[in-house]
């Protein structure tokens, strides 16, 4: 590569890096306060994102840093444990990344079921949605999922009787407004990010206006960074942390991997190398855990902002790391003019375009099981919570799998006279044994059967002794024994 080259790459890398930095500003702060964590600790994630998981190989394009995915499993993490905890459940998540990318397991993520994954995604989505509008009144939110959704009637009668519920509200939604048509002005002032524009617009509004609403509280970032203890250490011993580490490393791995497709469909650069990538994944995560900060996962709307603005070269990750580096040190205080409710209003628009309405519809149409899997995916991680929701999703997807896959047939040829001939073909499992039992019992018990079984590709230790124990009861009533022909 020539000298003229490096320097235009540069020159492109360090503009996108710019970009890049506006567009993760705003999302850090937000995610961080949204999952109940000091807003420094986002800003530190996305560093990490950018300076340690940017650097490394695996995708060159990619953005990594806190995500809405995770936002509602930290929330939960973090009233349950503990903000100690929080650390060392990402300190192990981000060891089992490392040690399944060294196991080349990476690519065994792209075998996860979309319809779960989607489904994943839109539940987070609507638990995102329901929390954030109490933030949005300036109220605690419940819980759980279906509490938040529940009591959102109630919340909405405080907030009219509160002169400073409305100012909350109208700010947050006015946040979401600006959001929704930004991307219909003229592209010269969409340069501007809309998440930024839209939060910068809501601080001058509430600083103009002098609206009473609640602003980000700034801790300083040294101040909000925290080693593991040893009685955080100790608490992996716990069913329910071990439970919470699998859940984040299940969650953002798959996350990041789709991601990284994702972003290899827009542009024409080097492709991702799955285990590399899950290992930078999984480095940043361990240093995330060190210090305290929240989860990462590569995300798709930095990372898509990225190859719009046309970086060529990992370079502009790492330079957005560094410009998120140099405004939480230099800038820290700027934090605390932001009005929570703004933050708000950008995580309800980004819970909103994590449910894919129109993949529903199209799957409904094309491939209904599988939009039951999204919908029943999405609802038990309202209903219950986010691991056992994933959980019942890989669930249904391998049970639906398992019953396309043991497609068996039953064809019979009677010429009236001579013995019935019945031929099974397919694949013989326990899921279609009541359908082949009953298609046998149906043949006269009065004359002799031949059933050929050659053209079973798998016949299961439950079918087997199934149709013996058939061909027991149909020799004993019948004139002849039940003869049986399979492969040679």
């Amino acid at each position: 590569m020539s000298r003229a080259t490096k320097l235009a790459d540069l020159r492109q890398d360090f503009a996108a890096s710019v970009v890049v930095f506006l567009v993760a500003l705003p999302l850090c702060v937000g995610v961080a306060v949204a999952s109940g964590v000091p807003a420094e600790l986002g800003l530190v994630t996305g560093i990490v994102g950018g300076l340690v998981t940017g650097s490394l190989r695996g995708s060159s394009l990619q953005v990594s840093g806190p995500a809405a995915g995770l936002t509602v499993l930290v929330l939960e993490a973090v009233r349950e444990y503990g903000l100690a905890v929080l650390g060392v459940v990402v300190l192990a998540t981000g060891v089992l990344q490392l040690l399944m990318g060294a196991l080349k397991l990476g690519r065994y993520f792209r075998a996860i079921s979309v319809a779960v994954v989607e489904g994943m995604l839109a539940g987070i989505g609507l638990v995102l949605i329901a929390g954030q509008l109490y933030s949005m009144a300036g109220l605690k939110a419940p819980a759980s999922g279906l509490d938040k959704l529940a009591g959102l009637p109630a919340a909405l009668v405080d907030a009219v009787r509160s002169p400073e519920a409305l100012a909350s509200v109208a700010l947050g939604a006015g946040t979401v407004l600006v959001l929704v048509l930004w991307k219909r002005l003229p592209r010269r002032v969409r340069t501007v990010p809309g998440a930024l524009a839209a939060v910068a617009l809501a601080t001058l509004a509430s600083w103009g206006f002098a609206l009473p609403v609640a602003k980000v509280e700034v801790r300083g970032l040294l101040g909000s960074i925290h080693l593991p203890t040893a009685d955080a250490l100790g608490e992996l011993g716990s069913a329910g942390v071990l439970g919470t580490v699998l859940a984040f490393t299940l969650i953002a791995s798959a996350e990041s991997l789709f991601s990284a497709a994702a972003v290899d469909r827009l542009h024409d650069g080097p492709r991702t190398q799955y285990d590399k990538e899950l290992m930078a994944q999984g480095a940043g995560n361990t240093v995330c855990g060190l210090l305290g900060a929240l989860p990462m996962t590569a995300v798709i709307v930095r990372s898509a902002a990225n190859v719009q603005a046309g970086a060529r070269t990992k370079a502009s990750r790492v330079l957005h790391g560094a410009w998120l580096l140099l405004f939480a040190a230099l800038l820290p205080a700027a934090l605390g003019v932001i009005p929570l409710p703004a933050l708000a209003g950008v995580l309800v628009h980004a819970g909103w375009r994590l449910i894919p309405l129109r993949e529903i519809v199209s799957l409904w149409r094309e491939h209904r099981g599988e939009a039951l899997i999204l919908v029943v995916t999405a609802l038990s991680i309202v209903a219950v919570s986010m691991f056992e929701g994933v959980l019942i999703g890989l669930a249904l997807a391998v049970a639906k799998t398992a019953w396309e896959a043991s497609h068996v047939r039953l064809d019979v040829v009677d010429k009236g006279a001579g013995p019935v001939q019945a031929h099974l073909s397919g694949n013989a499992t326990f899921l279609r044994l009541p359908k082949i039992l009953d298609s046998l019992e149906a043949l006269p018990q009065d004359r002799p059967v031949e059933l050929d079984v050659s053209g079973l590709h798998h016949l299961d230790h439950a079918c087997r002794m199934a149709l013996e124990n058939w061909s027991a009861r149909h020799s004993a009533a019948g004139t002849e024994p039940v003869k049986v022909t399979s492969r040679s």
